[in-house]
């Protein structure tokens, strides 16, 4: 894949949108898109190289919003038209990784937190006024960040640390410093189930963790198939989640049934941030080392099979689904962002 073309797996299509270095952090707005649609987006130019990924829904009026970080950029995912938000760090160089600048974002009440791993801040975003409204320190260096809805709260990974900091959220949607969770070789990735009350994240080898959002203790852990853990999905209707591994592993876990081992397959190798389409039923894989994007099915029973593999950038790690039949998938080095156009047939469900 290049930055300037349109590159065709072999059942899917991957359209490319070029940008310039500095890390990424995506979020899609749920639309009304239809499912047909193949328009290509535009190209544009930001200063600094993509990181990660995130897709979620916000308040904001503008209905479709990709945010990409360091700076912050409001970004159309049809037009791929900016909106820059400033007030995070910003440095000259991009040596690789992920160690600079604004890496992690999720949303809450309509208002977006970002952590940003140079000076170890969590900030609230007010998507509207495209302005910071509040920050607080951090423990240590962040990774990622999730909203709580049943408590109110933030959750940060802080795998330096090895632990979960914890932030409640005041009516003014501030964060505040409201303790930690002890996490022994971890945390690594974090999903949160609003169904059942439960976060998951993984210690760095072969287990997944389960833990109760009210009581903020583990309450269960799991083996995933992992040499070395790495990315996590949900599928909270069902209730299975998913693990990806350095090594090419995915794997399904059952977490209503004591994290019960349903499935496991190997395509690939070097995925990290994984993807999971709950209306397809697919799971979504990208590595680095293969420079490769997997598609799996999943079942009614929580069965994984193989769809696809289509060439990938060397430096991805991240992909996540849109809900209109899109994959999102990142190019560090390449300082691009790929569209991938899902029209392999759905899974049983």
């Amino acid at each position: 894949m290049t930055h300037d073309r349109v590159v065709h797996a072999p059942r899917s299509e991957c359209q490319v949108a070029a940008v310039a270095p500095g890390p990424l952090h995506c979020s899609f707005r749920l639309h009304e898109r239809p499912r047909g649609d193949r328009r290509a987006p535009s190209r544009w130019q930001p200063r600094h190289r993509l990181r990660r990924l995130t897709i979620f829904a916000h308040n904001a009026p503008r209905a479709r919003a990709v945010w990409a970080h360091w700076p912050v950029n409001l970004v159309d995912p049809d037009t791929l038209s900016v909106t820059s938000i400033a007030g995070f760090s910003v440095t000259d160089n991009y040596s690789g990784g992920h160690d600079d600048g604004a890496t992690s974002v999720d949303e809450g009440g309509g208002t977006l937190y970002v952590t940003d791993r140079t000076n170890r801040m969590l900030f609230a975003v007010d998507p509207n006024a495209q302005a910071i409204t509040g920050s607080v320190p951090l423990g240590g260096p962040p990774d990622y960040v999730r909203f709580v809805a049943a408590t109110n709260e933030l959750w940060v990974t802080e795998p330096g640390l090895q632990q979960l900091e914890i932030f409640k959220l005041g009516v003014d949607g501030v964060p505040v410093p409201d303790g930690a969770i002890p996490i022994e070789n971890g945390p690594e990735s974090l999903v949160i189930d609003e169904q059942r009350g439960r976060a998951y994240t993984h210690r760095w080898q072969k287990t997944t963790l389960a833990i109760d959002v009210q009581a903020r203790s583990i309450v269960a852990e799991w083996p995933n198939a992992c040499a070395s853990s790495r990315g996590l999905a949900l599928d909270e209707a069902r209730g299975i989640v998913f693990a990806s591994c350095v090594e090419g592993t995915a794997a399904a876990l059952d977490v209503g049934h004591d994290g019960q081992l349903l499935s496991t397959m190997e395509r690939g190798s070097g995925f990290d941030v994984i993807g999971y389409s709950t209306g397809l039923g697919h799971l979504y894989l990208a590595g680095g080392s293969c420079s490769c994007l997997v598609t799996l099915s999943v079942d009614a029973g929580g069965r994984l099979s193989f769809l696809d593999r289509a060439d990938a950038p060397s430096s991805t790690h991240c992909v996540v689904p849109d809900d209109v039949g899109h994959a999102w998938v990142c190019d560090p080095d390449g300082g691009q962002l790929f569209r991938v156009d899902d029209r392999l047939p759905g899974a049983a469900r």
